[in-house]
């Protein structure tokens, strides 16, 4: 017997919907949330999804981190770094040109170019260099730069890192050291430089260099390299025309013109050195170039100078009233009329003796120095390097050569550097 619907028809079986559409809306679920996640990964990746249509090519908004221990460094003294400012009287524009020139590589001769350059008093830029703010002291703060950088200035002025000018006024300065002291007034000064020992360096490692190379327009430039060597000795005339013989680091950090004062720092940010010179040009090879050759005065040497700077405005050394040259530059032949043993190969030959100072009566012409306290002696650099870590009124042990006898005399350092003859 056939049953009858309610509407009169046959019995149908309904169709299920949800047996179909739910796995193909959790299909769908799936593989949005698969690109969701996919995009998130490339994004934390750095990559970018960038526009490229008709309208040109878009920057990709690449994210990563930009922090590194360099910048960290020189974040830490960057704003310590400071420019100096040397004016003096323009009284010969062609000497003026030339002194820029010599300062920046090049220079304008024309007078409205010098005329820009005067200030309110007349006076003009005769160079310009670095500095580091290395103390701040109630309301005057101090600034170690390069002598060479202030010497014959009738003003300084100070370019803090934030492009604002200040007046500084000089403490003293050094010529054998090629240092000098800066004061200014420390209203605007926030941040001083630390010092580390210049002695635990190790050759390889980081130096960052930071100044002002060719001037202001470029303050505060930043070039980075390594320690290429400790303890280098850097022949080189001073202010007063003399040849003097300094202990320097050399690194290979791009130092050029107006980078002189500025600051060598290692990787923790400390001041290692206060850069001084640079190698440009060698006479070994003749018209060759040189490149990544720059030196600085170690930090322990800088503090000790600096330091008799702001006491003294001067630095008194003592000496021993010799003139000297190095065993080593001497002829095979001049070296053989010394008479000296086989096995003294280095050493300093005395050339004359002054009288009335220390070593008079004790050294004479042709004694080949060896030792100072008992360290070995093998140029002059040595000997001013021992004797200049002392002070008037200390005694030393000198040990040399006469002939083939070998003898040591105590001296008594008693006479300074301001007692040598001319």
């Amino acid at each position: 017997m056939i049953k009858l619907s309610k509407k009169g028809g046959q019995n149908v079986k309904k169709f299920n919907w949800k047996k179909i559409v739910a796995p193909i809306i959790m299909l769908l679920i799936g593989l949005l949330g698969g690109l969701i996640g996919a995009f998130i990964l490339l994004t934390a990746a750095g990559i970018s999804f960038t526009n490229t249509t008709s309208t040109g090519i878009k920057t990709a908004k690449t994210v990563y981190s930009n922090t590194t221990d360099t910048t960290k460094a020189v974040k830490k003294v960057q704003n310590a770094v400071v420019s100096v400012i040397n004016y003096q009287e323009g009284s010969s524009s062609d000497s003026l040109n030339n002194l820029y020139g010599h300062i920046f590589g090049g220079g304008d001769n024309s007078d409205s170019s010098q005329e820009k350059s005067k200030d309110s008093d007349g006076l003009q830029v005769a160079g310009e260099g670095s500095g580091v703010i290395y103390k701040k002291d109630g309301k005057e703060a101090y600034i170690v730069t390069n002598n060479h950088v202030v010497d014959g200035a009738k003003k300084l002025e100070i370019m803090l890192s934030d492009g604002s000018k200040i007046t500084g006024d000089l403490v003293g300065k050094d010529t054998y050291s090629d240092l000098a002291v800066v004061k200014v007034s420390s209203d605007k000064i926030s941040t001083v430089a630390e010092f580390a020992d210049s002695n635990s360096l190790t050759v390889g490692e980081k130096a960052i260099a930071i100044g002002s190379p060719l001037g202001t327009e470029y303050a505060n430039s930043v070039t980075e390299g390594i320690v290429s060597s400790l303890s280098r000795t850097v022949t080189m005339q001073n202010d007063n025309g003399e040849t003097v013989s300094t202990n320097a680091i050399q690194t290979d950090a791009a130092i050029n013109p107006g980078n002189s004062g500025g600051a060598l720092i290692n990787i923790e940010g400390q001041v290692i050195g206060i850069n001084s010179s640079k190698i440009s040009s060698t006479s070994a090879v003749a018209g060759s170039a040189v490149e990544g050759m720059g030196f600085a005065i170690p930090s322990n040497d800088v503090v000790e100078i600096i330091n008799q700077l702001e006491k003294n405005g001067k630095v008194t050394r003592p000496a021993l009233g010799i003139s000297m040259v190095d065993l080593s530059n001497l002829s095979s032949s001049a070296t053989s009329k010394l008479d000296l043993p086989d096995d003294v190969k280095s050493g300093v030959v005395v050339g004359s003796v002054q009288k009335g100072m220390p070593a008079d009566g004790k050294l004479q012409e042709n004694d080949v120095i060896t030792e100072i306290d008992g360290k070995e002696v093998s140029s002059k650099t040595d000997i001013q390097t021992n004797l200049y870590s002392h002070s008037i009124g200390d005694t030393i042990k000198v040990t040399f050569y006469r002939g083939k006898d070998k003898k040591t005399e105590e001296l008594k350092l008693t006479k300074s550097t301001e007692d040598l003859s001319d």
